[in-house]
């Protein structure tokens, strides 16, 4: 074994942390300056399709698809970053696996790749980097911290791999409940783990259940209602509607992938020296009255510039304004709730009541491109609670994704892998 190969050896079996802190292993942006942080598959060619980021970042190993980092710094000055990479278990607590056990190369990566905004009135620095392949399934955090002052960390992003070693079939329907079936949406789903050495099938599979890419709207902790041991198969049919999700409405959306005119739900758009300035339509209330059928991204965002068809780089970030047209919640907080904040509800997307115009109002900075929103209010209690229902309504018929994802610890294994993973939509129109 050569001096270099020992050396990668013993260094990687240290437990350094990420950037001498504990880090939190959630969707969280540390810098305000860092804006428009993409993870998604890049799936075929290299050249860059904006739907391409419509794609959740969860991948198979056994396909080899790599992951593709964007992100924009809007201090439009060169700073020094660097990744790297944490092993999680499935209630994304960070493992107890050295560096070795799950990464090929050494897990510390300088993100060299970047581009200077052209033609922008808000200059910035777009930075890439392909991220490192990795030996197991699971669950997994990428961390980037300033080069510079490894106590800095810019921003944490959950991504996922996965081996289908276990055949997992889910279906969608509307809640058994008579009382839900118009608000919710039921999932059952089956698990067939033939071949599959377990030792509990029953207890020792954890299922997790996702909507729409979000990891605020999960479930957790269910049990199989039936186990047929003879077939090797699990159903998960649940009387206790533990399966059941509220169904939500389609997502709000707005364009401004031009400022040379108004596009889709944009009432007009300020074209001042330094900055553009773009008014989404106000918006009303949804929650009362009949479900109403359209498309949208399921709360995700593409970024895109109508002129050039390189949204990457030249891209303008345009101060976006939101109205939405309620009386004064006492007690509680507005936000305008997206992808594009990673779905936190923070000062950057809360809004504010002004009483001329009876609404609340948010201004953000957003990147040009097609995004999809909606409105969620959370009580000023501790702990708070968030609602978006209040806002946007519930309904059974709304077009959704799901993924259903089927964690198991191997004997002998330190951390828990994921062995089965699907993703099914319901209420498909195209």
């Amino acid at each position: 074994m050569t001096i270099y190969r020992l050396l990668f050896f013993f260094t990687s079996l240290l437990t350094i942390p990420a950037v001498g802190q504990q880090v939190r292993t959630i969707d969280q942006i540390y810098d305000p300056q860092i804006r428009t942080v993409l993870l998604y598959p890049q799936v075929g060619s290299t050249v860059d399709t904006p739907s391409e980021t419509l794609n959740p970042p969860v991948v198979s190993l056994d396909d080899g698809t790599p992951l593709q980092l964007e992100f924009d710094d809007l201090t439009a000055n060169y700073r020094s970053f660097r990744a790297r990479l944490l092993h999680c278990n499935a209630d994304w607590q960070q493992s107890v696996l050295n560096d070795i056990e799950f990464t090929y190369e050494y897990n510390d990566n300088a993100i060299t790749d970047y581009q200077v905004s052209i033609n922008t009135k808000i200059p910035y620095y777009h930075y890439r980097l392909t991220l490192p392949r990795v030996k197991l399934p699971g669950n997994y955090v990428l961390v980037v911290y300033d080069e510079r002052n490894r106590n800095n960390t810019i921003f944490t992003r959950r991504f996922i791999t996965y081996q289908n070693r276990l055949v997992v079939a889910a279906g969608i329907r509307f809640s058994t409940d008579p009382a839900r079936q118009f608000t919710d949406q039921q999932i059952d789903m089956t698990v067939s783990y033939k071949g599959y050495q377990v030792i509990s099938p029953q207890d020792d599979f954890r299922v997790v259940i996702r909507q729409n890419y979000r990891d605020d709207k999960v479930i957790r902790g269910l049990r199989p209602t039936n186990v047929r041991a003879f077939d090797q198969v699990l159903e998960y049919r649940l009387v206790d509607l533990s399966n059941t999700m509220p169904g939500g409405n389609e997502y709000r959306f707005f364009d401004t992938r031009t400022v040379l005119s108004r596009s889709n739900y944009i009432d007009r758009i300020d074209r001042r020296p330094d900055r553009n300035i773009a008014y989404v339509l106000a918006d009303q209330p949804r929650s009362r009255g009949a479900y109403i059928q359209s498309d949208d991204f399921n709360g995700q965002y593409i970024i895109d510039n109508r002129e050039t068809g390189n949204g990457a780089i030249n891209g303008d970030y345009i101060e976006t304004v939101f109205t939405l047209r309620i009386n004064e919640q006492p007690g509680v907080d507005v936000y305008v709730n997206g992808a594009f904040n990673l779905w936190l509800l923070n000062d950057r997307n809360r809004m504010t009541y002004d009483p001329a115009l009876n609404a609340y109002r948010a201004a953000i900075l957003l990147k040009q491109g097609v995004y999809n929103y909606n409105y969620a209010m959370q009580t000023t209690s501790n702990p708070p609670k968030t609602d978006e229902s209040l806002i946007e309504g519930d309904y059974s018929a709304t077009e959704n994704d799901y993924e259903v994802f089927v964690y198991h610890r191997p004997p002998a294994a330190r951390a828990d892998q994921l062995v089965g993973y699907v993703r099914v939509g319901v209420n498909k129109r195209k």
